[in-house]
This record gives C-alpha cells, sequence and structure tokens, in this order.
C-alpha cells in the first residue's frame, strides 16, 4: 500500500496544480481556457462538486443551456441537500425552456418551479430562488400557473430577510403590470433602507422608460455617478 501510494503521490500533486491552474483562469473569468482542464481533470474525479459546479457555470456563461443542466443535475444528484445547485438548476431549465418551442417550454414550467422550491426548503434564506419565483410567477400566463397573488408572496418573504430585495421585487412587481406610482414608492423603500446604486438605477429606468420623466431619470442618474465617483472610507 505504501508503495501504491508513493507511485500515486506526483499524480496527485500533477492534478492538484492543475486544478489549481484552472480554478484561477475561471476566477479571472478566463472560462474557455478553465474549461478543457476542467473537463480533463472530470474524467479522473468524475465525483468532483467543484469541477461540475465550474464546468455547468462554464456553459451557463455561453448560454449552451443543456450542457448546464446536464452537470447541475449531476450536481442534485451527488448532493441533493445542497439548494444551490437546484437553484442553478432550475435556471438553467427557464433559460433552456425559452429557447424552446411553447409547448415543450409548457412541459418544463413544473420541473422549474420546482426547482426553486426545493432550493428554499434546503435554505429557508434563499433570496435568489425567490426571486426567481417572482420572475416565474408574474410572467407565465395564467393558464399555466401565472399568479400575481404568489408572486407578492415571495416579495413578503423577501421583505423579511431583507428590506432591501423585498421592496425592489414588490416594486419589479408593479412596474411589470403598470401600476409605475407604486413601483415608484416601492424603489424608494429600498434607496432609504439601504439600496444604493441597484435602487436608484431602478428609479431612474423608471422615470426614463415607463413615467417618461427624463428630468427626473438624469437626476437620479446624476445621484450614481456622484455615489460611484465618491471615495469609499476606510473602516
Amino acid at each position: 500500500m505504501k508503495h501504491l501510494l508513493f507511485l500515486l503521490f506526483p499524480f496527485l500533486l500533477c492534478a492538484q496544480s492543475s486544478f489549481d491552474k484552472a480554478q484561477k483562469l475561471f476566477d479571472d473569468g478566463k472560462y474557455e481556457q478553465s474549461k478543457p482542464i476542467f473537463e480533463t481533470l472530470l474524467k479522473y474525479n468524475p465525483s468532483n462538486l467543484k469541477i461540475i459546479e465550474n464546468l455547468g457555470d462554464i456553459a451557463g456563461s455561453n448560454k449552451s443551456w443543456e450542457d448546464a443542466i446536464f452537470y447541475y443535475k449531476k450536481l442534485k444528484e451527488l448532493k441533493p441537500s445542497e439548494a444551490n445547485y437546484f437553484y442553478k438548476y432550475g435556471g438553467a431549465t427557464g433559460m433552456r425552456a425559452l429557447e424552446v418551442n411553447k409547448f415543450k417550454a409548457l412541459g418544463m414550467i413544473d420541473e422549474i418551479k420546482e426547482s426553486f422550491e426545493r432550493a428554499i426548503e434546503l435554505d429557508s434564506g434563499h433570496i435568489d430562488a425567490r426571486w426567481a419565483l417572482i420572475e416565474l410567477y408574474i410572467k407565465l400566463p395564467g393558464f399555466v400557473g401565472g399568479s400575481e397573488t404568489k408572486a407578492i408572496r415571495y416579495s413578503n418573504e423577501l421583505l423579511k430577510l431583507s428590506e432591501v430585495d423585498g421592496y425592489l421585487s414588490r416594486g419589479h412587481i408593479d412596474e411589470y403590470f403598470k401600476r409605475y406610482t407604486a413601483a415608484e414608492q416601492q424603489y424608494k423603500k429600498a434607496i432609504a433602507v439601504g439600496s444604493t446604486i441597484e435602487g436608484y438605477k431602478k428609479l431612474a429606468d423608471l422615470y426614463k422608460n415607463k413615467m417618461k420623466e427624463p428630468a427626473k431619470a438624469n437626476a437620479i442618474l446624476q445621484k450614481i455617478k456622484d455615489l460611484n465617483s465618491t471615495p469609499k472610507k476606510n473602516i
């Protein structure tokens, strides 16, 4: 056994070195350079969660949704207790549904919904999964499960987890259904409780593209510039 370990040691070192190299490329956003290294490493370690997740993320960045679905499905099968794997699987499946014909897309809705719901079951504080369900419920037609009531329910849950996300999500719902004055108030609430750039961007876009108030939009855009140019204080 000791002799076998001695023989394997150089290979293990090489594999770790290759992984570190690929991970560095990945972290630097050089996905296409890291991809073949990860693919080679996966052949020798087919259950490595990090390698599989990275390959899924690379596929997603390339909008290769079928490949992303393949990797994320493998992740949730290998570790069914990880909320993010279900969230990513649901997201990739949702993006794929936008590419296929409407009949096939309808057959994917339940799986998408269940994936996000499962992510929340596994992680009660999962913010992104709630945002995804809000988007799903407001955009789906009612006859296939769309529901503003359900979207608002998840928005209310977000409010308890994060006031900023709660107000932004409620504003998003109001804006989608063309209740622009209500959306304006929600975005202002988000800004008041701590949303800076994101809240201002939402409000500026609302003024410019929906409420047709360019002066207000420009004032908000100037505020964003001021925030971006303000030096951050060292703590």
